[in-house]
């Protein structure tokens, strides 16, 4: 029906009627993000961790915080998952969990920003007091059109928060990243950028970065910050959090404090099994993401692989990409479903298998199967790494359908049913 929609009704009309819902949205419950400070957290990868941890520093702070992103929604101490396989609620939605979280009490929220979130002018009627921006590399480039539109629907949050009516606006920036210039162009009261790598003026440096089987270990300024998080990644999500924190006037030791207490994201580099052989699950689904997540494991590891990518027309020309990425960090590759939408998924997996040259790999389309088959090759010391879905609750087929799904949950399953 949506294809059929998309096909037939020029394009001006479905974004005027999404607009509509979303300015009836805010007009019903009374723009509720005008009394809220409303953090808003864009990039291609990082965005859930990053509102996770700027929730976790908030609350240490000693204020009531709500959060949405695509793992789960927050209400002070109430949480649940996010079930709509959409990260940013349409229909109304946001505006009436803006309303809620204002009428508990809470002071702060914080919202994961997604490009298709912005084409669909979600964003829209909220008064934004601070925007971060984590990284960009290629993705829903069938979507937008091209990398450049898509940077664009990104900078669209930033060009809210210009708009804002709220005092004080903040833009926090990864300055590591090629586009950073793009996104510190956008007018703020205070800018302020993050790195692992340079220094400049209002920016949070990480310095001294050890990165171990256990975490990371960075120190800013004078405070030194020992993680359970694991990647090099995490560092840099971690300063973004920090950055946010910096720009409410709260001091690193309470970043420390809060930072330190997390020992998981849910779905994000999480580890299920710890022995005899590590399984990690990750929802890396980008070539980007899946490089660093491959570089966080131990490097000395045989690492078993299984992973696939997306069908429904998503990002066709990443799969071969995948596939070079795993031929190149992967001891074994076990190619299957992620979520195949109405695409043949023996045509995604061979997209993928394209890109594989010099390792063994297996094609097992059914899910569980192929996490039961990499248990079952691992040895001890092995690390098994599950990538594309992470804590997603829903795998996506055919028709419209959606099967219950945990990859997390599934590996405790069949890792009890091994003879170790």
């Amino acid at each position: 029906m949506k294809n059929l929609i998309r096909k037939f009704v020029p394009s001006f009309l479905i974004s005027w009627y999404h607009l509509s819902l979303v300015f009836f949205g805010a007009l019903i419950y009374r723009f509720p993000s005008k009394k809220l400070k409303i953090i808003g957290v864009t990039g291609t990868n990082g965005k859930s961790t990053v509102v996770n941890l700027t929730a976790k520093i908030l609350e240490e702070a000693g204020y009531e915080v709500a959060a949405v992103s695509s793992i789960r929604f927050k209400i002070k101490k109430e949480e649940w998952p996010n079930t709509l396989k959409m990260t940013m609620p349409g229909r109304l939605k946001l505006q009436r969990f803006l309303r809620t979280a204002l009428n508990s009490g809470c002071q702060y929220a914080v919202i994961e920003v997604t490009s298709e979130g912005i084409i669909q002018h979600r964003h829209k009627f909220i008064d934004f007091d601070v925007a971060v921006f984590t990284n960009l590399t290629p993705e829903h480039i069938e979507a937008h059109g091209s990398f450049e539109r898509y940077k664009t629907a990104k900078g669209k949050l930033f060009k809210a928060l210009e708009k804002s009516s709220k005092k004080d606006k903040v833009s926090v920036v990864n300055l590591d990243d090629k586009n950073a210039d793009y996104f510190i162009g956008f007018s703020a009261d205070k800018k302020i950028g993050y790195s692992l790598v340079q220094r400049s003026q209002n920016s949070i440096k990480a310095n001294n970065v050890e990165i171990s089987a256990e975490g990371v270990s960075f120190l800013v300024e004078d405070t030194r910050f020992q993680l359970k998080l694991k990647g090099r990644f995490n560092v840099s999500n971690s300063l973004a959090a920090i950055s946010v924190a910096r720009s409410q006037n709260i001091n690193l030791e309470i970043c420390k404090r809060a930072l330190e207490k997390i020992d998981r994201v849910s779905g994000r580099m999480e580890e299920v099994i710890k022995g005899p052989f590590s399984v990690f699950v990750d929802y890396a689904h980008t070539p980007d993401a899946l490089r660093e997540v491959y570089s966080a494991l131990p490097e000395n590891s045989r690492k078993i692989c299984v992973l696939g990518s997306a069908g429904g027309g998503r990002d066709k020309w990443k799969r071969p990409e995948i596939g070079k990425i795993a031929d190149e960090f992967c001891s074994r590759i076990i190619l299957t479903n992620e979520d195949p939408y109405d695409e043949d998924p023996n045509k995604i997996l061979s997209q993928v298998e394209s890109g594989i040259k010099n390792r063994e790999f297996k094609k097992i389309l059914d899910r569980k199967e192929a996490i039961r088959e990499a248990l079952a090759s691992a040895r001890t010391g092995d690390v098994v790494i599950i990538t594309g879905k992470g804590s997603e609750p829903w795998m996506c087929v055919g028709k419209g359908k959606k099967i219950p799904w945990d990859d997390r949950k599934i590996v405790k399953e069949e890792f009890k049913k091994l003879e170790i």
